[in-house]
């Protein structure tokens, strides 16, 4: 297997260039495409541009690997490694011109699902903030030149947690008595909206913990290595009844107690 490092860099390479077209696909204008699973589960030209993109520059650089995306679907490739691409994490973001929005890029192990692969490399660009986080297996997470270490204990006042909400609206209930188990031992609440970057935003401290259900395997393949380099957590629980399964990232003592409380 290529060395992780090498596996980082070509991540990294790639989600510059990707974001670049999707900061200035935002800039010309914004087409919705189509809308998936739901009203507010929407896809602009510029994913499925930015998809390609990405899956051109790798089918490049490593023919043999696979590839699972948002938009394009998965195909399995002849070797250990399989690409896991959400080319804008963050689309009604993005649409609103809210600047929280990022290109995710990871590279796998094994099989191409959550519970049976490896992280072994990651990207998590923001197009609109010029950062760039990174992750090599072993070799730590990263913000520039700044080692990522998330927060080891939540202040006293309370740990700042972050979490989403499912586009369906069957599922709206429970997500909010989730939340209002965990408040007892929130500061504060952010909903920001793209997952790698919440991931992103835990490895590096600005969040103490993020949790939510529902995610897809591109929203949290990056960001997931982001936290477990920067020395955190990460849980991917059993799906509810909706078939959606619950994520958790957070310290180590925190974690235990965002468990307790989140799951079902």
């Amino acid at each position: 297997m290529p060395l992780a490092k090498d596996l980082e860099t070509l991540a990294c390479d790639i989600a510059r260039e990707a974001g670049e077209l999707a900061r200035s696909r935002r800039v010309e204008g914004v087409a919705i495409a189509a809308t998936k699973s739901h009203l507010a589960d929407i896809v602009t030209e510029a994913d499925r541009e930015v998809e390609q993109l990405i899956r051109e520059r790798l089918g490049a650089e490593r023919p043999d690997d696979g590839f699972l995306g948002e938009e394009s679907g998965a195909e399995r490739g002849t070797s250990d490694i399989t690409w896991v691409v959400d080319p804008i994490d963050g689309t009604v973001n993005y649409v609103y011109g809210i600047p929280s929005y990022a290109v995710s890029i990871a590279a796998i192990a094994g099989d191409p699902n959550p519970a049976e692969w490896s992280r072994v490399a990651a990207a998590v660009f923001n197009p609109a903030s010029g950062e760039l986080f990174r992750a090599a297996r072993g070799e730590g997470a990263w913000l520039g030149d700044e080692r990522l270490v998330v927060n080891a204990e939540a202040a006293a006042a309370g740990a700042l947690v972050a979490t989403g909400f499912g586009y369906r609206p069957e599922t709206h209930a429970g997500d909010l008595a989730r939340l209002s188990r965990v408040m007892p031992i929130a500061r504060d609440v952010r909903r920001i909206g793209a997952a790698s970057l919440d991931l992103a935003f835990v490895a590096s401290g600005r969040l103490d913990a993020y949790f939510e259900r529902g995610l897809q395997p591109w929203d949290h393949a990056a960001g997931g290595l982001l936290v477990t380099e920067a020395g955190g957590m990460v849980g991917v629980l059993p799906p509810d009844a909706h078939d959606r399964a619950l994520i958790i990232a957070a310290g180590p003592a925190l974690y235990e107690k965002i468990l307790t409380l989140a799951a079902d």
